[in-house]
């Protein structure tokens, strides 16, 4: 969320009395989480072993897991360490549950993201002119997914509204992917623009249904400042000074884009809470947190490099898309935890940690209203 927000529309939490702490002395039972890449533990990577993208490659994974397992960063993501805070194991992807065909491995949390994800239909983004090269596996395929596993969780519709009850459910980040394949398209902003409304009602619809199904915490993020990703800066590069912002270096207008993104998200969340009041919808300000950190890096230990991504192929931003982390032309910097971003697109898991502790503490939670 930008500043442009309507004060409104969220009251802004410090603390989380009703909604985090009394979860993490162990009333949460379950988490489950829906996204891309941002959430992804490793449903691409069960779904495409025999595929070569880059990030089933070293360094990926090296800092915790010191193996590749289909995390987009150099180690744990935000799902992970809100996992270890409530005291659950890491979430695991339910292709890997599915494919051990049991619901005696579910273990408290299950994980739905997908690397590359949507939130659109992936057959209406085709018709629209968007390509994607990673999964066809949009917000509703996860949706039908976690339709499709519930009844080995709970044999009752009671007893499965009792399950998520209890249960945390993370809905996003989701949307990016649906600019992303846009804007790197060469679709201008203003096209780009149109998406916003048709994103916002396929997360709300979502939410809709979660709600129907027995979901009564719901925490969804809203979009990062994708104008300090080395990736666009990278494509987007200009001797236009106007068009950065002068203390990060990041590009205003991306960042703009993003802010809409979330202002819209957070008046529908508003009109959703409006609906179930005995639902706690929370919207997870992503994009401050991570501003934060190119505002004021060393606070952070950020002094390796803030637009530069610490493992890639070369270049002003160290992002070139012919040489990407995980390929043989591409190397990674000596300490990930020094940077905000790990690979042009995604974040180290310094920063993740931050954006989670950040998120668990109350900073970065900020809860419907209506």
């Amino acid at each position: 969320m930008g500043s442009s927000s309507s004060p409104y529309l969220i009251n802004f939490l410090l603390i989380l009395p009703l909604i985090i702490i009394p979860k993490a002395l162990g009333c949460y039972s379950a988490i489950f989480s829906f996204g891309d890449s941002i959430t992804d533990t490793g449903n691409l990577y069960i779904s495409s072993k025999n595929s070569s993208f880059h990030f089933f490659f070293p360094p990926y994974g090296e800092t915790y897991f010191h193996r590749p397992t289909g995390r987009c960063s150099d180690g744990r993501l935000i799902i992970d360490f809100i996992a270890e805070y409530l005291g659950l194991p890491h979430v695991r992807p339910y292709l890997e549950l599915k494919s051990n065909a049991s619901a005696q491995n579910f273990k408290g949390a299950v994980n739905f993201a997908m690397v590359g994800a949507t939130a659109l239909d992936a057959a209406f983004l085709a018709a629209m002119g968007d390509h994607n090269d990673y999964t066809n596996s949009s917000l509703g395929t996860q949706l039908d997914w976690f339709k499709e596993m519930l009844p080995s969780l709970c044999n009752t519709s009671s007893n499965c509204k009792k399950l998520l009850s209890s249960s945390l459910v993370l809905v996003g980040e989701i949307g990016g992917n649906d600019y992303n394949d846009a804007l790197l398209a060469g679709k201008s902003i203003e096209q780009v623009q149109t998406y916003v409304p048709l994103v916002i009602e396929e997360i709300s619809t979502t939410i809709k249904e979660l709600i129907e199904l027995g979901a009564m915490t719901l925490m969804v993020p809203g979009n990062f400042p994708i104008g300090c990703l080395p990736i666009y800066l990278t494509k987007f590069r200009t001797s236009d000074e106007k068009q950065y912002d002068s203390s990060t270096g990041c590009l205003n207008w991306l960042n703009k884009f993003a802010e809409y993104h979330n202002d819209q998200l957070q008046i529908e969340l508003s009109q959703v809470q409006r609906l179930h009041p005995n639902v706690n919808i929370i919207y997870v300000d992503y994009y401050n947190a991570v501003m934060h950190f190119y505002h004021s890096p060393d606070q952070f230990g950020f002094i390796g490099g803030t637009v530069e991504a610490c493992c890639g192929g070369g270049g002003p931003y160290n992002y070139n898309s012919s040489a990407q982390c995980g390929s043989l032309e591409a190397s990674a910097c000596e300490n990930p935890s020094q940077f905000i971003n790990w690979d042009g697109i995604h974040f180290t898991e310094a920063a993740y940690r931050w954006i989670a502790k950040g998120l668990l503490r109350g900073k970065l939670i900020q809860h419907s209203q209506y």
